[in-house]
């Protein structure tokens, strides 16, 4: 089976995680194949077009390590891949469905169209074209070619009838009657084409086998099939795909969770993590799998297996797959991130500091603990920069609270057996804070808080004696002896 797919964004924003999933499943059913995986850049909307959106677009196929075997940046046999590049196969293509009588010439002005909707929308009828130009007299189109008024070109649909869909998701065709469907612009006044011209045309001289795109686009369907009649084309196989949702069961937008793709990005999600979790927001290989390696799903991604029902975007369902996959990684493939997202999530005086060898040495403590690599600097930076000034009340705690002079002579004594280490290891640091709090009849936890908020000035940290050990002896003693001297009268 020869399979040839595309995606195919629009310029007008950064990309989505929508157009993600559409791209991620065009290029496993390419690759499930053998075939071969499009980018087409639809910028016919020039006045929504965003400057660097292409270049976003792009960089959110390389990063998901899903790079099109075809494009506006590789080239390809059936170039240009950019829809504005593309003008004279359109306006071609638009005189063929005249010539045919498939299309007309419309010159109704803006001002024309507003009043038809108004008055249309009196009498409690939907808004649309009134087809006044498709039915003009021989004479009044003749006038009309002779003016140098601006027009559009215009679908002639069928006024009788019904035309069918067949939708690759859908057991049974989408039927719709003819009487219901829009004359929609075909080609605008000025030269470029519409979604619905430029699409047809596109998918046929790029040979696209397949066209996957949201749910929305059902309504259109049916001029996109009337198109293909029209031009005597086969139509590709049609796979509307569902929504993806927010929270609250609604189409997912801004509103409700969603986020530009390049936040992904920044939050440190993994590539592979965000592929599997937006391949499967919708479609799965059984009904348990979740954490499925990229060959597997190449090997049974099947359109059948699509659900047609809306998935729900889970934040913290992607938290956790993203964490799966920081725990999976080889220390050193993570370690070179951890040095990556410290240095960049920290001053620069102190990203100077970071070295390989510190990376290795933390990364252990992170890989285990943290979900998303924006984590690292957070939770590592009190080991490579000094730490905030914090107050008595929380380096004494809930255990020392009312006994601050305990806690000064517990810090003092801590002090004093950690000077006397031969050997400054996490486990031996461990054995000396026991004793100690076995000597003073102290729960290790307690004498461990109150260290904690001294060396990592927060009740909270990665491994307690594990930091120790990465900062060395002199400087833990030395942030010891800061907190003895905040409990000193």
């Amino acid at each position: 089976m020869s399979v040839r797919v595309r995606v195919a964004p629009s310029p007008t924003g950064e990309p989505h995680i929508g157009t993600a999933r559409v791209a991620l499943w065009d290029w496993l059913l390419a690759r499930h194949y053998g075939g071969q995986f499009i980018l087409r850049i639809e910028d016919t909307d020039r006045e929504r077009f965003v400057p660097g959106a292409v270049e976003a677009i792009i960089e959110m196929l390389r990063w998901l390590k899903i790079e099109p075997d075809e494009g506006p940046h590789i080239g390809g046999p059936y170039g240009p891949y950019v829809q504005s590049q593309r003008l004279p196969l359109y306006a071609e293509a638009a005189q063929h469905l005249l010539a045919g009588g498939h299309a007309y010439k419309c010159w109704c002005s803006r001002e024309r169209l507003a009043r038809v909707n108004e008055e249309r929308s009196k009498r409690g009828e939907p808004p649309g074209y009134d087809r006044h130009c498709r039915f003009l007299s021989a004479e009044e189109r003749a006038e009309k070619e002779r003016s140098d008024e601006p027009y559009v070109v215009r679908l002639a649909v069928p006024l009788e009838g019904k035309t069918i869909v067949h939708d690759a998701l859908r057991d049974d065709p989408l039927v719709f009657d003819n009487a219901t469907l829009q004359d929609a612009v075909l080609l605008k006044s000025d030269g470029y084409p519409t979604y619905h011209l430029a699409m047809v045309v596109d998918d046929h001289h790029m040979r696209i086998t397949h066209v996957l795109r949201g749910e929305e686009w059902i309504a259109s369907a049916p001029l996109h099939v009337l198109l293909f009649q029209a031009f005597g084309w086969e139509v590709p196989v049609l796979v509307h795909l569902p929504l993806i949702l927010g929270p609250d069961k609604k189409k997912l937008s801004k509103r409700n969770g969603d986020v530009a793709f390049s936040t992904f990005i920044q939050r440190g999600y993994l590539p592979d993590a965000v592929f599997n979790y937006l391949a499967l927001l919708g479609w799965s290989i059984d009904d348990h799998t979740e954490i499925v390696p990229r060959h597997v799903m190449i090997e049974r991604f099947d359109i059948a297996r699509i659900n047609r029902a809306g998935a729900v975007f889970d934040q913290q369902k992607l938290d956790w797959m993203n964490a799966e996959y920081i725990r999976q990684m080889p220390l050193e493939e993570f370690a070179a991130l951890v040095e990556e997202w410290l240095k960049k999530g920290v001053p620069a005086e102190v990203a100077a500091r970071v070295t390989p060898e510190f990376a290795r040495a933390v990364a252990p403590l992170l890989q285990t603990r943290i979900k998303r690599l924006d984590e690292v600097a957070p939770q590592a930076r009190y080991l490579i920069d000094d730490v905030p000034p914090y107050d008595r009340a929380r380096l004494l705690g809930k255990a020392f609270a009312e006994r601050p002079d305990e806690a000064l002579f517990t810090l003092e004594e801590v002090r004093d057996d950690l000077r006397d280490i031969e050997e400054w290891r996490h486990d031996v640091i461990w054995e000396t804070l026991q004793r100690r709090a076995e000597a003073r009849g102290l729960k290790n936890r307690d004498i461990a808080a109150i260290v904690r908020v001294a060396i990592a000035g927060s009740e909270v940290s990665l491994p307690l004696t594990e930091s120790m050990e990465i900062l060395g002896r002199q400087e833990s003693l030395r942030r010891i002896d800061r907190a003895i001297a905040l409990l000193r009268p």
